[in-house]
């Protein structure tokens, strides 16, 4: 499922692109193309061609077209914010993806731009916010709010009233219990088991706090 009915322009050209690219088209969604910085314009990828560097979104109207951010999220790395809020500025719209293979509760809320990947399972009641990624396989419970610009990696679980703020990274598989808060900002190292509140700015890593 994907919410949108336009057709959509992809950022990037990385492998989260790639993924996405895979989601929209499973979902037959129109894909006009890619645009980066780092291709030549008219050359293919994922089938589609290169239409220019991120500002050739311009030659398209913001009534006919949404943007897909395909840059992927990396602890530290502002890229994939950065060019959001620069598109936004210019009046485009952000697409929400869902992968076909996604289970989402009748009454969980996405936010604009939000990116739910294959297999991911969230259950009623859980808020997502701008821009979020809900990578692979990721589980998340009842009641759970995930703030905008985090990515919450691959095979990550969150049990249930789970609160994890804007611009927090949880790594690959990481478990957090019932009913914790990971403020923002913060890098949860991957294989993590978060049983305690995490503050804002923290690093966990292999089980210790780090300011």
């Amino acid at each position: 499922m994907i919410l949108t009915s336009k057709p959509v322009i992809i950022m990037g050209t990385g492998g989260h692109a790639k993924v996405i690219a895979d989601a929209l088209n499973l979902s037959k969604v129109e894909i006009l193309g890619f645009v980066t910085p780092s291709l030549n314009v008219g050359l293919e990828f994922c089938g589609k061609k290169i239409l220019g560097n991120d500002l050739s979104i311009s030659q398209y109207s913001v009534d006919k077209v949404e943007i897909v951010n395909g840059v992927g999220s990396l602890p530290r790395q502002d890229l994939r914010w950065e060019l959001a809020e620069k598109i936004r500025k210019l009046g485009y719209r952000f697409a929400t993806v869902v992968h076909p293979s996604a289970v989402i509760a009748s009454d969980v809320n996405l936010d604009e731009g939000v990116q739910i990947m294959a297999g991911a399972v969230i259950q009623p009641k859980t808020k997502i916010g701008k821009d979020s990624i809900i990578n692979t396989g990721v589980l998340i419970d009842h009641d759970c709010r995930i703030s905008e610009n985090c990515h919450i990696a691959p095979g990550v679980i969150c049990s249930g009233g789970v609160t994890i703020g804007k611009g927090t990274h949880v790594g690959s598989g990481t478990v957090v219990t019932e009913y914790r808060s990971i403020k923002g900002n913060c890098i949860v190292a991957a294989g993590s088991v978060v049983y305690k509140d995490i503050l804002d700015n923290t690093t966990l890593i292999q089980a210790k706090y780090q300011k």
